[in-house]
């Protein structure tokens, strides 16, 4: 593993990336698994080494605006507004790209999707490398995105070149994916920027419209969900809660709720793990700590989780977002 504050270890990743490797490093959403995004074959090792179905595209990154020019076409206004605020950050344009865009990134679309991450080491390693990474989470597809290095490790062992540690990610969730190429605007994932954000500099916002062909990740298939099943608990939900403890006694329950519900619902019994999300009215905490938690109790042990719901405006949209996708709702048969 190598180390993101040495400079040595970037330079040595840069030249495993350079070379068509595969290199797992952080940004401030979570750690991608990054490959050449101009190399088509080291782009395809993404998709095998996630099981990643072809037809879900990439995300290239980039570190500065050269980058940017060499591989979509100049930015529509909305475009140029949203890059110029929230650029570095967690936003994702998609934008019509450049023959310079291997067909594999975009599955074959006419647009591609791209960011310019908000971190240190992430736009070290671009700029070291000298092109734009390709970099979906680097998780198995399906699976908990990865916020922490041994995440990365726990779910691909030896397989890649290497992993970059740069500690645990700030926000935790994926980057807000923003489609430009339309009028008016479409959000085609919540994220680290929140609707309201984005309306405030370019106006209304429209929900994506679902086709069989998604022009960004995370649109099409089940995501983020650990090995074992999680029910998700509706809002005001305590009795259900409780009931639920009722009937899963002396199992390995794990819980990822937020502080006030667990303070009312405590003493728990000792087969019980608990994961605090932080106060309900604080949803980009739970955000930095979902991944982790649900990992964390997977490893554990735990037999079955139930997690909290969100209301869906501010953070709490690309919370709710990311929970409805790895949960069931929780039902009275359940309880």
């Amino acid at each position: 593993m190598w180390q993101g504050a040495k400079d040595e270890d970037l330079q040595a990743a840069a030249a495993a990336l350079r070379a068509g490797g595969l290199v797992a490093f952080p940004t401030e959403t979570v750690y991608g698994l990054g490959a050449d995004g101009l190399n088509a074959a080291a782009c395809a090792q993404i998709f095998e080494a996630k099981g990643r179905p072809q037809d879900n595209p990439l995300i290239l990154h980039i570190a500065d605006r050269a980058m940017l020019e060499d591989i979509v076409e100049p930015l529509p206004p909305a475009g140029q507004a949203l890059a110029d605020r929230f650029w570095p950050g967690p936003l994702t344009l998609i934008l019509r790209r450049r023959e310079t865009v291997p067909d594999v990134v975009t599955a074959g679309l006419d647009t591609v999707a791209v960011r310019w991450p908000d971190h240190p080491v992430a736009q070290a390693l671009i700029r070291a490398t000298g092109r734009p990474l390709a970099a979906p989470s680097a998780n198995k597809s399906g699976r908990p995105s990865p916020t922490q290095a041994w995440h990365v490790q726990a779910d691909f062992g030896d397989e890649l070149a290497g992993v970059i540690d740069g500690g645990q990610t700030a926000v935790g969730v994926e980057s807000t994916i923003v489609d430009v190429t339309v009028d008016p605007p479409s959000l085609l994932r919540p994220g680290g920027i929140t609707k309201e954000a984005l309306e405030a500099v370019i106006g209304p916002v429209a929900d994506p419209t679902l086709t069989n062909r998604p022009k960004a990740p995370g649109m099409k298939y089940r995501h983020y969900a650990p090995n074992v099943p999680v029910l998700r608990l509706p809002n005001a939900g305590l009795d259900t809660a409780r009931a639920f403890l009722a009937q899963h006694a002396g199992e390995k329950v794990g819980l990822l709720l937020d502080d006030e519900s667990l303070n009312v619902l405590a003493p728990f019994d000792p087969s019980v793990l608990v994961w605090n999300l932080g106060p309900k009215t604080h949803p980009e905490l739970a955000a930095a700590r979902l991944f982790d938690g649900l990992r964390r109790l997977e490893a554990a042990g735990c037999d079955i989780m139930l997690i909290a719901s969100y209301d869906e405006t501010g953070m709490g949209l690309a919370v709710a977002n990311r929970i409805n996708k790895l949960s069931q709702p929780l039902k009275e048969e359940d309880a």
